[in-house]
């Protein structure tokens, strides 16, 4: 990618993701201010140039990244911000900007959640919050784990934007030797497929606890994505091939992947663990816990047949047996 000048860039958290999309993102000729909450990261990616908690073996640029603890700081100056902390933490992350911060910037969601209690897409969350206009969103998606980032595994990333030309930007941003990125006019689509296919993940990870084999998977998968095509024609009307590797795909990885953290979630919840325990035994976010909240309280207004999101709902918030929710969600499945 060829510019006379570095493309500006914030990125906005400090976790694997973040620290994989630095890593793609240095392939190019960027100047990145990475925004982390831990000081002690940030002081320990200047002085060593890895980020010790998270793929601490990607090496990071100092002559490309300048690590900040101040986020105002990092926002001056920015062409694009990427966020990529939990959907749960944005608020906190961006506590004591306001809508000067974001004027003229394209704002770019790397999350795949929803905004706890206010039941938000991300993208809707900042456009109420700072002004920023639908056709300067976009948002990171496709079957692209952080781990396999790091590793530099040939991966692929869609760019979803109402706006095509913002959309092409940012992939152009993304691409480089290991990762393909490309463009796609479906920002509502991709979104909410990227925070349903954690919510399925979960359930996947749940029957694999409780001993379910690889046929039942299969069909849960796939009885999946028909759920996830019905939910998102109701909400978002528009047509759009799910088959995609936005969408199939990205649920896909998650769902099989023993990198997925729902996954693992999932597990841990179908081995007989309290949601308290398993969150402290990963010591990551899994954003279905919070998602299947959310996409359980739109629902309400649509009337979705969900039974798998039903199930795991069920499961996490009303104390539903694991055994149980998922026997009589194996008499739902074709």
């Amino acid at each position: 990618m060829k510019h006379d000048s570095p493309v500006r860039i914030t990125m906005v958290g400090g976790g694997s993701w973040a620290t994989a999309l630095i890593k793609i993102l240095s392939e190019n000729n960027v100047s990145i201010k990475w925004w982390m909450r831990s000081k002690t990261d940030a002081n320990h990616i200047k002085t060593f140039h890895h980020n010790k908690s998270y793929l601490s073996d990607v090496q990071i640029n100092p002559r490309k990244v300048k690590v900040c603890t101040r986020v105002r700081d990092a926002f001056r100056e920015s062409e694009y911000v990427i966020l990529a902390v939990p959907a749960a933490f944005v608020s906190d992350a961006l506590a004591g900007l306001d809508t000067r911060d974001f004027t003229g910037k394209c704002i770019i969601s790397a999350i795949k959640g929803m905004i706890p209690e206010k039941n938000q897409l991300v993208t809707d969350w900042v456009a109420d919050q700072f002004g920023v206009p639908n056709s300067r969103m976009a948002v990171i998606a496709g079957p692209c784990h952080a781990e396999e980032v790091a590793l530099e595994k040939q991966s692929y990333l869609t760019i979803g934007s109402t706006d095509l030309e913002c959309a092409a930007e940012v992939a152009r941003l993304l691409t480089c030797r290991f990762v393909q990125a490309s463009p796609l006019a479906d920002i509502y689509g991709i979104e909410y497929s990227a925070v349903m296919k954690n919510i399925i993940a979960l359930a996947s990870g749940i029957t694999r606890g409780i001993g379910y084999g690889d046929n039942f998977q299969a069909v849960l998968v796939s009885n999946a994505m028909q759920e996830i095509k019905r939910f998102v024609d109701a909400v978002y009307p528009q047509h759009r091939d799910l088959s995609a590797s936005a969408y199939l795909g990205d649920l896909l990885v998650t769902a099989y992947s023993p990198f997925s953290r729902n996954r693992t979630f999932g597990t841990l919840i179908g081995r007989g663990y309290t949601i308290q325990s398993a969150q402290a035994e990963m010591n990551m976010i899994a954003e279905g816990y919070y998602a299947v909240k959310s996409i359980h309280a739109i629902n309400r207004q649509h009337n979705v047949d969900m039974p798998i999101t039903d199930a795991v709902y069920n499961i996490l918030y009303e104390r539903a047996s694991p055994v149980a929710e998922m026997k009589i969600l194996q008499g739902k499945l074709t």
